[in-house]
């Protein structure tokens, strides 16, 4: 079982790791590829769009299938497609291949989820499941800023790094990895679109999960411009912009040991506003503050602050319908990278339009001011405790 709890966690490291990977890059391949400062986003979203596009039709189509098949050769594609970003002439062509590794870790992701209840006793689930969720969180900490330093030598040399990993990694799913082969049963459940229907027929379901898109563009439009708003306002090099990278990471990880004795004593609904709350007061503050020291520590906080609420978001449209959470995990992936689609995109826009940060923090604070009115809104707070009490009572 401990092989396949590190098999797991590196499948998740090595994906997390790329979905930012070029975070760092953004000023050097502005340079290099002469991309204006609005289209530059895209090099985050297309990664992003390519993940948010097949999210929605990978998960749900994997459960007729091997995972163990559909696992494999998701990593063998997500490999070949991350080092052929180190071979990107251009624009296009980095839009192109980053596009493929979205779709690629699309197909994959889904599966490694999927395969910790099928493989683990109950009483391990959600032990191995924390595990696995700090793969994501060390990949924030340790494989964007170890891609910074890669990046020193040659701009390419992150993603032949990844792409590498990677398929090391996919050697190991055939011999690491049983047969995961759907029954009977399995094959013949319904079309793919129809098992969405619930979610969008309830208006829980549908304020709860605009409240999700609304906090997902939010933050990922500000963390995808960190490493240019640091080269303009600091003057940092790529390496410094990798070590900061690395104390915000440390942020999430913190957040995420500490999320549960931070929601048992303030409870849900308070854990959710106050975070919000602050971090809206967060980003506003920002672009202001005086020195790179004051910077990581605000943000360190904002990053802190995800790994609290992230989870709890996660939970609660988990519960929105216990006997379709394959189906609700698919679409909450897919609306979490439609949104780092759009706000990368939009954050570079408002970038190169406003001159700067600022308008890039204002526009995160609005998303999450938004993501908060509607998660209070849809009532998703006030009934997922009363469904908690239930249970216990």
């Amino acid at each position: 079982m401990i092989k396949l709890t590190a098999l797991f966690f590196l499948i998740m490291f090595v994906i997390g790791t790329d979905t930012f990977l070029i975070s760092p890059l953004i000023p050097t391949l502005q340079k290099l590829f002469h991309i204006p400062t609005e289209y530059a986003g895209w090099m985050v979203g297309a990664y992003a769009l390519g993940y948010a596009i097949f999210a929605l039709i990978a998960g749900p189509l994997s459960d007729g299938w091997d995972r163990k098949k559909v696992m494999f050769s998701g990593m063998v594609c997500f490999s070949v497609s991350t080092i052929l970003c180190g071979f990107a002439t251009g624009f296009w062509t980095m839009f192109l291949f980053r596009f493929l590794a979205g779709v690629s870790a699309a197909f994959t992701a889904p599966q490694v989820w999927a395969s910790i209840p099928a493989l683990f006793p109950s009483a391990k689930t959600a032990k191995v499941s924390g595990i696995v969720m700090a793969g994501l969180a060390a990949s924030q900490a340790f494989g964007i800023p170890i891609g910074g330093l890669l990046a020193l030598t040659h701009w390419s040399y992150p993603f032949f790094t990844i792409g590498a990993c990677s398929l090391l990694v996919a050697i190991f799913i055939p011999y690491a990895l049983p047969e995961m082969k759907p029954n009977q049963d399995q094959r013949t459940k319904l079309p793919i679109f129809k098992r969405y229907v619930p979610l969008l027929t309830s208006r829980i379901a549908r304020r709860s999960f605009l409240a999700h898109f609304l906090f997902q563009c939010g933050f990922f439009a500000a963390f995808s411009f960190i490493g240019k708003w640091m080269t303009d306002r600091f003057h940092l090099s790529v390496d410094q912009v990798g070590y900061v990278m690395f104390f915000l990471g440390l942020g999430n990880i913190v957040g995420s040991f500490s999320g549960a004795y931070v929601i048992k004593m303030l409870n849900r609904f308070n854990t959710m506003v106050v975070g919000i709350l602050v971090s809206i007061a967060c980003f506003i503050a920002l672009p202001h503050l005086p020195s790179v020291a004051s910077f990581e520590g605000v943000y360190f906080f904002i990053f802190a602050n995800m790994g609290i609420v992230f989870p709890l978001i996660m939970g609660m449209l988990n519960s929105l319908n216990p006997t379709i959470r394959g189906t609700i995990s698919s679409l909450a992936n897919s609306i979490m990278y439609a949104a780092t689609t759009l706000g990368s995109w939009f954050a570079g826009l408002i970038y190169a339009t406003f001159n700067g940060f600022s308008a890039v923090g204002i526009f995160a604070a609005i998303c999450f001011a938004g993501s908060l009115f509607s998660f209070i809104a849809s009532g998703i707070l006030t009934n997922h405790a009363k469904t908690k009490k239930d249970h216990a009572s």
